[in-house]
Protein backbone atom coordinates (compact mmCIF):
# COMPACT_ATOMS: atom_id res chain seq x y z
CA UNK A 1 0.00 0.00 0.00
CA UNK A 2 1.52 3.33 -0.89
CA UNK A 3 0.82 6.55 1.18
CA UNK A 4 -1.92 7.54 -2.10
CA UNK A 5 -4.00 4.57 -1.26
CA UNK A 6 -3.79 5.36 2.19
CA UNK A 7 -4.83 8.56 1.69
CA UNK A 8 -7.53 7.23 -1.16
CA UNK A 9 -9.18 4.85 1.36
CA UNK A 10 -9.35 7.18 4.43
CA UNK A 11 -10.27 10.46 2.61
CA UNK A 12 -13.66 8.62 1.73
CA UNK A 13 -14.89 9.08 5.21
CA UNK A 14 -13.87 12.90 5.34
CA UNK A 15 -11.55 15.84 4.72
CA UNK A 16 -8.03 14.71 5.58
CA UNK A 17 -5.39 17.38 7.47
CA UNK A 18 -2.63 15.25 6.90
CA UNK A 19 -1.69 11.41 6.04
CA UNK A 20 1.86 9.52 6.58
CA UNK A 21 2.91 5.42 5.76
CA UNK A 22 5.64 4.84 7.93
CA UNK A 23 8.24 3.80 6.13
CA UNK A 24 11.78 1.91 6.71
CA UNK A 25 14.57 4.88 6.86
CA UNK A 26 17.34 3.05 5.57
CA UNK A 27 15.34 0.65 2.82
CA UNK A 28 11.83 2.98 2.07
CA UNK A 29 9.93 0.25 2.65
CA UNK A 30 6.34 0.29 4.21
CA UNK A 31 6.51 -0.77 7.62
CA UNK A 32 2.94 -1.67 7.69
CA UNK A 33 1.35 1.19 9.54
CA UNK A 34 0.45 5.35 9.27
CA UNK A 35 -1.16 8.27 10.98
CA UNK A 36 -4.04 10.15 9.23
CA UNK A 37 -5.18 13.46 10.92
CA UNK A 38 -8.65 14.27 10.27
CA UNK A 39 -10.40 17.56 10.12
CA UNK A 40 -13.52 17.14 11.75
CA UNK A 41 -13.08 14.44 14.74
CA UNK A 42 -16.53 12.79 13.92
CA UNK A 43 -14.83 11.97 10.87
CA UNK A 44 -11.92 10.13 12.84
CA UNK A 45 -15.14 8.29 15.28
CA UNK A 46 -16.69 7.22 11.61
CA UNK A 47 -13.14 5.83 10.03
CA UNK A 48 -13.04 3.79 13.12
CA UNK A 49 -16.19 2.33 12.94
CA UNK A 50 -16.17 1.92 9.70
CA UNK A 51 -12.97 0.79 8.51
CA UNK A 52 -11.42 -0.89 11.52
CA UNK A 53 -11.63 -4.85 11.09
CA UNK A 54 -11.31 -4.26 6.71
CA UNK A 55 -9.82 -7.19 5.47
CA UNK A 56 -7.44 -5.58 2.29
CA UNK A 57 -4.82 -7.94 0.62
CA UNK A 58 -4.92 -10.70 2.74
CA UNK A 59 -4.45 -8.40 5.79
CA UNK A 60 -7.54 -7.50 8.59
CA UNK A 61 -6.25 -3.58 8.99
CA UNK A 62 -6.50 -2.12 12.57
CA UNK A 63 -7.85 1.73 12.86
CA UNK A 64 -7.89 3.16 16.46
CA UNK A 65 -6.99 6.46 17.62
CA UNK A 66 -2.89 7.07 18.29
CA UNK A 67 -1.80 7.24 21.90
CA UNK A 68 0.76 9.83 22.49
CA UNK A 69 4.18 8.77 22.56
CA UNK A 70 6.25 8.43 26.03
CA UNK A 71 7.97 5.64 27.66
CA UNK A 72 5.18 4.39 29.52
CA UNK A 73 3.40 2.85 26.79
CA UNK A 74 6.70 1.08 24.99
CA UNK A 75 8.00 -2.21 25.21
CA UNK A 76 3.91 -3.30 26.92
CA UNK A 77 3.88 -6.16 24.59
CA UNK A 78 3.70 -9.54 26.36
CA UNK A 79 4.40 -13.26 24.65
CA UNK A 80 2.53 -16.04 26.43
CA UNK A 81 3.16 -19.91 25.72
CA UNK A 82 1.24 -22.89 27.07
CA UNK A 83 -2.01 -22.05 26.92
CA UNK A 84 -4.64 -25.22 26.49
CA UNK A 85 -5.27 -25.32 22.77
CA UNK A 86 -9.32 -25.06 23.47
CA UNK A 87 -8.19 -21.45 24.96
CA UNK A 88 -10.21 -18.66 22.91
CA UNK A 89 -8.94 -15.03 22.24
CA UNK A 90 -11.89 -13.89 24.76
CA UNK A 91 -10.76 -16.48 27.36
CA UNK A 92 -7.14 -14.74 26.76
CA UNK A 93 -8.29 -11.26 27.32
CA UNK A 94 -10.39 -12.29 30.20
CA UNK A 95 -7.42 -13.77 32.15
CA UNK A 96 -5.54 -10.77 31.92
CA UNK A 97 -7.69 -8.06 32.06
CA UNK A 98 -7.41 -7.18 35.20
CA UNK A 99 -4.07 -6.60 35.38
CA UNK A 100 -5.07 -2.89 32.82
CA UNK A 101 -6.17 -1.71 29.43
CA UNK A 102 -5.52 -4.09 26.38
CA UNK A 103 -4.81 -2.44 23.44
CA UNK A 104 -4.84 -5.66 21.21
CA UNK A 105 -4.31 -9.74 22.13
CA UNK A 106 -4.36 -12.48 19.50
CA UNK A 107 -3.68 -16.79 19.72
CA UNK A 108 -1.60 -17.85 17.09
CA UNK A 109 -3.57 -20.41 15.01
CA UNK A 110 -2.52 -23.22 12.17
CA UNK A 111 -3.55 -21.87 9.22
CA UNK A 112 -4.64 -25.29 7.66
CA UNK A 113 -6.96 -25.60 10.79
CA UNK A 114 -7.80 -22.82 13.16
CA UNK A 115 -6.36 -24.84 15.48
CA UNK A 116 -4.67 -22.57 18.73
CA UNK A 117 -0.98 -23.56 18.49
CA UNK A 118 -1.26 -22.81 22.42
CA UNK A 119 0.81 -19.11 22.04
CA UNK A 120 -0.41 -15.88 22.42
CA UNK A 121 0.27 -12.02 22.50
CA UNK A 122 -1.44 -9.87 24.77
CA UNK A 123 -0.82 -5.62 24.35
CA UNK A 124 -0.75 -3.56 27.65
CA UNK A 125 -1.74 0.57 27.53
CA UNK A 126 1.24 0.86 29.50
CA UNK A 127 4.60 -0.92 30.49
CA UNK A 128 3.85 -1.14 34.19
CA UNK A 129 0.27 -2.93 33.85
CA UNK A 130 2.39 -5.47 31.40
CA UNK A 131 4.78 -5.89 34.31
CA UNK A 132 2.19 -6.81 36.88
CA UNK A 133 0.97 -9.32 34.72
CA UNK A 134 4.11 -11.25 34.20
CA UNK A 135 4.68 -11.01 37.89
CA UNK A 136 1.24 -12.74 38.67
CA UNK A 137 0.65 -14.68 36.18
CA UNK A 138 3.99 -16.56 34.56
CA UNK A 139 3.91 -20.21 35.51
CA UNK A 140 0.14 -20.42 36.98
CA UNK A 141 -1.86 -22.71 35.31
CA UNK A 142 -5.18 -21.22 34.21
CA UNK A 143 -8.47 -22.33 34.76
CA UNK A 144 -8.80 -25.57 32.78
CA UNK A 145 -5.86 -26.05 31.73
CA UNK A 146 -3.06 -28.57 33.04
CA UNK A 147 0.01 -26.79 32.88
CA UNK A 148 1.23 -23.76 33.83
CA UNK A 149 1.69 -21.17 31.71
CA UNK A 150 4.88 -18.63 30.33
CA UNK A 151 4.48 -14.84 30.63
CA UNK A 152 7.25 -12.49 28.91
CA UNK A 153 8.31 -9.62 27.21
CA UNK A 154 7.74 -10.06 23.44
CA UNK A 155 10.94 -9.04 21.49
CA UNK A 156 9.66 -6.55 18.80
CA UNK A 157 10.44 -7.20 14.92
CA UNK A 158 13.41 -5.17 14.70
CA UNK A 159 14.83 -6.47 18.02
CA UNK A 160 14.06 -10.18 17.05
CA UNK A 161 15.87 -9.60 13.76
CA UNK A 162 18.43 -8.22 15.31
CA UNK A 163 19.24 -10.88 17.27
CA UNK A 164 19.05 -13.73 15.92
CA UNK A 165 20.93 -12.28 12.78
CA UNK A 166 23.90 -11.16 14.86
CA UNK A 167 24.12 -14.44 16.69
CA UNK A 168 24.16 -16.13 13.36
CA UNK A 169 26.66 -13.85 12.29
CA UNK A 170 29.19 -14.44 15.07
CA UNK A 171 28.61 -18.01 15.63
CA UNK A 172 29.20 -18.98 11.19
CA UNK A 173 31.89 -20.86 10.05
CA UNK A 174 32.08 -22.99 7.09
CA UNK A 175 31.71 -26.46 9.30
CA UNK A 176 28.99 -25.20 11.28
CA UNK A 177 25.21 -25.79 9.96
CA UNK A 178 22.36 -24.22 10.86
CA UNK A 179 19.72 -26.51 12.29
CA UNK A 180 16.25 -24.45 11.40
CA UNK A 181 13.88 -24.32 13.91
CA UNK A 182 10.32 -26.58 13.49
CA UNK A 183 8.29 -25.43 16.30
CA UNK A 184 7.98 -22.48 18.06
CA UNK A 185 8.79 -18.38 17.39
CA UNK A 186 12.11 -17.44 15.68
CA UNK A 187 13.52 -15.32 18.90
CA UNK A 188 13.85 -18.54 21.05
CA UNK A 189 16.60 -19.81 18.50
CA UNK A 190 18.32 -16.35 19.79
CA UNK A 191 18.53 -17.64 23.78
CA UNK A 192 20.66 -20.41 23.18
CA UNK A 193 23.59 -18.42 21.44
CA UNK A 194 25.66 -16.91 24.17
CA UNK A 195 25.48 -13.77 25.73
CA UNK A 196 28.97 -12.65 23.61
CA UNK A 197 27.33 -13.90 20.39
CA UNK A 198 23.94 -11.06 21.40
CA UNK A 199 26.65 -8.37 22.24
CA UNK A 200 27.81 -8.22 18.25
CA UNK A 201 27.06 -4.94 17.06
CA UNK A 202 28.07 -6.26 13.06
CA UNK A 203 25.31 -5.55 10.59
CA UNK A 204 24.76 -8.16 7.61
CA UNK A 205 24.11 -6.77 4.20
CA UNK A 206 22.31 -8.56 1.76
CA UNK A 207 25.13 -10.30 -0.18
CA UNK A 208 27.09 -11.14 3.24
CA UNK A 209 23.40 -12.68 4.37
CA UNK A 210 23.71 -14.85 1.28
CA UNK A 211 27.50 -15.84 1.77
CA UNK A 212 26.57 -16.83 5.52
CA UNK A 213 23.58 -18.92 4.28
CA UNK A 214 25.98 -20.59 2.19
CA UNK A 215 28.92 -20.97 4.16
CA UNK A 216 26.41 -22.58 6.94
CA UNK A 217 24.99 -25.16 4.67
CA UNK A 218 21.71 -23.94 4.46
CA UNK A 219 19.70 -24.46 1.30
CA UNK A 220 20.50 -21.05 -0.81
CA UNK A 221 19.52 -22.26 -4.63
CA UNK A 222 16.58 -23.70 -5.77
CA UNK A 223 15.28 -25.85 -8.83
CA UNK A 224 15.84 -24.07 -12.13
CA UNK A 225 11.58 -23.27 -12.02
CA UNK A 226 12.67 -20.95 -9.97
CA UNK A 227 14.12 -18.46 -12.75
CA UNK A 228 10.76 -18.22 -14.36
CA UNK A 229 8.55 -18.56 -11.79
CA UNK A 230 10.04 -15.29 -9.93
CA UNK A 231 10.23 -12.03 -11.36
CA UNK A 232 13.97 -11.17 -11.69
CA UNK A 233 15.55 -7.91 -9.57
CA UNK A 234 12.31 -7.77 -7.71
CA UNK A 235 12.90 -8.77 -3.66
CA UNK A 236 13.78 -12.40 -2.84
CA UNK A 237 12.21 -15.65 -4.01
CA UNK A 238 11.56 -18.57 -1.73
CA UNK A 239 11.09 -21.69 -3.46
CA UNK A 240 8.16 -23.75 -0.72
CA UNK A 241 8.01 -27.79 -1.61
CA UNK A 242 6.04 -30.64 -0.52
CA UNK A 243 2.81 -28.80 -0.06
CA UNK A 244 -0.30 -30.67 -1.03
CA UNK A 245 -2.61 -30.75 -3.92
CA UNK A 246 -5.14 -28.69 -2.18
CA UNK A 247 -3.17 -25.70 -1.23
CA UNK A 248 -3.63 -22.20 -2.49
CA UNK A 249 -2.02 -18.77 -2.76
CA UNK A 250 -3.79 -17.53 0.49
CA UNK A 251 -2.39 -20.27 2.68
CA UNK A 252 1.21 -19.02 1.68
CA UNK A 253 -0.16 -15.52 1.92
CA UNK A 254 -1.58 -16.71 5.60
CA UNK A 255 2.46 -18.20 6.12
CA UNK A 256 4.60 -15.62 4.87
CA UNK A 257 2.95 -12.40 6.22
CA UNK A 258 4.23 -12.64 9.81
CA UNK A 259 7.40 -12.32 8.74
CA UNK A 260 7.53 -9.11 6.41
CA UNK A 261 5.93 -7.67 3.33
CA UNK A 262 5.09 -9.97 0.75
CA UNK A 263 4.88 -9.16 -2.68
CA UNK A 264 3.65 -12.22 -4.79
CA UNK A 265 3.22 -15.80 -4.11
CA UNK A 266 2.55 -18.32 -6.83
CA UNK A 267 1.36 -22.36 -5.98
CA UNK A 268 2.84 -24.45 -9.31
CA UNK A 269 -0.69 -26.22 -10.62
CA UNK A 270 -1.34 -29.29 -12.92
CA UNK A 271 -3.01 -27.54 -16.00
CA UNK A 272 -5.32 -30.35 -16.53
CA UNK A 273 -6.29 -30.67 -13.27
CA UNK A 274 -5.65 -26.86 -11.67
CA UNK A 275 -4.03 -28.76 -8.10
CA UNK A 276 -1.31 -27.77 -6.73
CA UNK A 277 1.65 -29.75 -7.94
CA UNK A 278 3.46 -29.74 -4.79
CA UNK A 279 5.55 -26.35 -4.98
CA UNK A 280 5.37 -23.09 -5.15
CA UNK A 281 6.98 -19.56 -4.65
CA UNK A 282 7.00 -16.60 -2.42
CA UNK A 283 8.28 -13.28 -3.06
CA UNK A 284 9.71 -10.79 0.08
CA UNK A 285 10.94 -7.49 -0.29
CA UNK A 286 13.47 -7.85 2.59
CA UNK A 287 16.67 -10.54 2.72
CA UNK A 288 16.56 -10.13 6.36
CA UNK A 289 12.67 -11.29 7.06
CA UNK A 290 12.89 -13.46 3.97
CA UNK A 291 15.71 -15.67 5.81
CA UNK A 292 13.46 -15.62 9.00
CA UNK A 293 10.75 -17.09 7.21
CA UNK A 294 12.58 -20.16 5.75
CA UNK A 295 14.43 -20.40 9.05
CA UNK A 296 11.11 -20.88 11.18
CA UNK A 297 9.35 -22.63 8.76
CA UNK A 298 11.60 -24.85 6.79
CA UNK A 299 10.23 -28.22 8.80
CA UNK A 300 7.01 -26.88 9.25
CA UNK A 301 4.27 -29.49 9.57
CA UNK A 302 1.40 -28.02 7.51
CA UNK A 303 -1.71 -30.78 7.70
CA UNK A 304 0.19 -33.79 7.24
CA UNK A 305 2.86 -32.38 5.23
CA UNK A 306 6.37 -31.01 6.78
CA UNK A 307 7.12 -28.45 4.08
CA UNK A 308 10.83 -27.57 2.79
CA UNK A 309 11.70 -24.24 1.71
CA UNK A 310 15.17 -22.57 0.45
CA UNK A 311 16.27 -18.82 -0.52
CA UNK A 312 16.82 -18.69 -4.09
CA UNK A 313 20.10 -16.80 -5.20
CA UNK A 314 19.63 -12.78 -4.81
CA UNK A 315 20.30 -10.85 -7.46
CA UNK A 316 24.04 -9.56 -7.49
CA UNK A 317 24.67 -12.08 -5.23
CA UNK A 318 28.74 -13.35 -5.89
Amino acid sequence: MTQEDLRNLFSSIGELESCKLIRDKLTGQSLGYGFVNYVKSTDAEKAISSLNGLRMQQKTIKVSYARPSTPLIKDANLYVSGLPKSMTQEDLQRIFHPFGRIITSRILVEPSTGMSRGVGFVRFDKRPEAENAISSLNGTIPAGAKDPVTVKFANNPSQKNQQVLQSLYAAASPTRRLAAPTTGPLYHQARSFSPADRAQKNKISPKSLFSLLTSMGMPSTAPSAASSSCAPNYGICIFVYNLSPETDENILWQLFGPFGAVTSVKVIRDYQTQKCKGYGFVTMTNYEEAFLAVCSLNGYKLGDRVLQMSLTKPSGAA
